[in-house]
């Protein structure tokens, strides 16, 4: 009896796992989802202009690759890579800087948060 309450606790706890990486980036966002972040990257259609990798859909080239966007220093070649920035960036890139080619699609404050929580995943 005592050890299928050892393998059910293991299951338990095994399922309700997430990884300490996704904490963090939750920590550092604010409560930022990265799973619901890699989904809105295909619904805002980032993949459009942008190369994600693991994303599926096009790999567009207009943009830089997002890969290893988390170890980046820099967001643009401007701005110092910080969660607030890439969140600020990620909602209106105009605002930031009027002469960049990023359109800015209405991005909402939650799901910039979410967005900027998956690409500090990208590692």
């Amino acid at each position: 009896m005592r050890r299928i309450a050892c393998v059910a606790l293991l299951v338990v706890v095994v399922a309700c796992h997430k990884p300490r990486e996704k904490y963090q980036n939750m920590a550092a966002t604010g409560g930022g989802n990265a799973d619901r972040g890699e989904q809105l990257v295909t619904t805002y259609g980032c993949t459009s202009c942008h190369d994600i990798p693991g994303v599926n859909g096009p790999k567009g080239m207009v943009g830089p690759s997002l890969g290893k966007m988390a170890v980046r220093p820099y967001i643009a070649g401007k701005f110092v890579n910080t969660p607030q920035n890439m969140m600020q960036w990620i909602q209106n890139p105009q605002r930031m800087d009027p002469l960049n080619a990023m359109p800015n699609l209405g991005v909402t404050p939650n799901d910039a948060r979410d967005i900027t929580a998956y690409l500090y995943t990208l590692k």
